[in-house]
């Protein structure tokens, strides 16, 4: 039985319909309970694979076998409550890959910084000539691929907390935490219970595997002591710590001690922005090295890496000013390392979206320092309003959705200042996810005129 008929949920179903046409003894239910004429669009090459699928539906029989549940599917919801009614497993489609691969793996999470972190490993690889595939939340869904490769091939994961929390046997050759701070409450329910469900990354680890913490944040620092209990090779990140394995020192990115010391590169050279991306570029140095990517493709790969489309990318200069889209910064933590990453070059911050259940309090304090003005929006313009209310004399300015938000912006800025969207919330208010929101962003930065309006 697959819960969810989104991208996670059609990828196992058809992947699972492939292994029955093949003669496996296997038969594929897929359920969900919304029930659209868009839906039925997406699912119908599954009815054709032979998926018994059921729209508009809340129930799971009870001689299911086991249950693959989509990211995200909230815990409360009546499907869940349904799925956990039964006598069957319920797991992640990341652990259902998992137990249908033959090759290593590298799973990286944390609150933010995955997704570079993961593309950045996969980059080192390709650099060293080692045969990698992203998937997991970027590229092809796992389940996906796994049919596809080989055991030479290292599949490099970013793994959500949704995902992990429902992992039996995951085992990643190379783990990778980044940082834990407050996120998704409110599908977990409480900050710990994110942070353990993040650290099941480590659960089946032991003697041979390799994990890298970074021990500056110190939601991920308290994970480092019970996983080198374990025998774990724990690798340290720190861009503070000189016992860090892997560090900086005198502005180089190093790796190791004494003999085994290896100087990459100046953290100038580095192309990505803001201090959160030293951070990222030596986990994923860190990570690269326990597989034995070789010092010389390390140093070149962090030189060739290249940003990564709505994480602090550049969009355009119109009239002297600058725009960057950020879009992947749905969280508060997100758009505090974001602020890092333009030296002291004036900043007008576009903020807004859903709020995931976020405070916004020490984030306004954090804005009010750093940026000439700010401009609010959307559904959490008033939680964002309350938050900067002790913010005397600083420019805040409510818009009424991120097109009306650009266009104050807009005006607001003067030739060298930096305008950017990091906007610490979800985007479903008003847009179908956070890629579809930079995707806007990027295409209303396109139509600005010189004297700032929108055409």
């Amino acid at each position: 039985m697959v819960l969810g008929a989104g991208r996670s949920g059609r990828a196992v179903a058809d992947r699972l319909a492939r292994d029955a046409a093949s003669g496996h003894n296997v038969w594929v239910t897929l359920v969900d309970s919304a029930d659209s004429g868009d839906l039925e669009s997406r699912v119908a090459p599954l009815l054709a694979e032979g998926v018994d699928v059921r729209l508009g539906s809340e129930s799971v029989p009870d001689d299911t076998a086991l249950i693959v549940a989509s990211p995200g599917l909230p815990p409360g919801s009546a499907l869940m409550q349904a799925a956990r009614a039964t006598d069957a497993a319920v797991i992640s489609e990341i652990e259902l890959a998992y137990r249908l691969s033959a090759s290593p793996w590298i799973a990286v999470t944390g609150t933010n910084g995955k997704t570079t972190t993961t593309m950045l490993i996969a980059h080192l690889l390709d650099e060293a000539g080692l045969p990698a595939e992203v998937v997991g939340n970027i590229g092809r869904a796992a389940v996906s691929v796994v049919g596809d490769v080989g055991p030479a091939t290292v599949l490099v994961a970013e793994v959500s907390s949704f995902q992990l929390a429902l992992t039996e046997r995951f085992h990643p050759r190379v783990s990778v935490l980044l940082n834990i701070t407050p996120d998704h409450i409110d599908w977990h329910g409480s900050l710990d219970v994110y942070a353990a469900d993040k650290a099941r990354i480590f659960a089946n680890q032991t003697t041979g595997d390799t994990a890298v913490i970074d021990i500056d944040d110190p939601g991920s620092a308290a994970f480092e002591a019970p996983v080198r209990e374990r025998d774990v090779d724990v690798r340290t990140v720190s861009r503070a710590r000189a016992d860090a394995f892997a560090r900086i020192e005198d502005g180089m990115l190093v790796l190791g001690h004494d003999a085994l010391r290896i100087e990459l590169l100046g953290v100038d050279e580095l192309p990505i922005r803001g201090d959160h991306n030293v951070s990222n570029a030596l986990a994923a140095a860190a990570a690269a090295h326990s597989i034995g990517v070789s010092a010389a493709a390390i140093r070149e790969g962090l030189r060739t890496f290249r940003p990564i489309e709505h994480r602090l990318e550049p969009v355009g200069v119109v009239a002297g000013v600058e725009y960057f889209n950020d879009s992947k910064a749905t969280n508060p933590d997100a758009v505090l390392k974001a602020l890092t990453a333009f030296d002291e070059r004036p900043l007008i911050l576009l903020l807004g979206g859903h709020n995931k259940g976020n405070d916004f309090r020490d984030l306004a304090a954090a804005v009010q320092v750093r940026c000439r003005a700010a401009v609010v929006f959307g559904e959490s313009a008033a939680e964002f309003e309350a938050a900067f209310a002790s913010c005397e004399g600083f420019e805040l300015t409510r818009a009424a959705g991120m097109r009306d938000a650009l266009s104050v912006a807009a005006g607001l800025a003067r030739a060298g200042d930096v305008v950017l969207l990091s906007p610490a919330c979800a985007s479903f208010d008003e847009f179908d996810d956070y890629e579809h929101r930079g995707r806007v962003f990027r295409q209303m930065v396109a139509g600005l005129s010189a004297a700032g309006e929108l055409r």
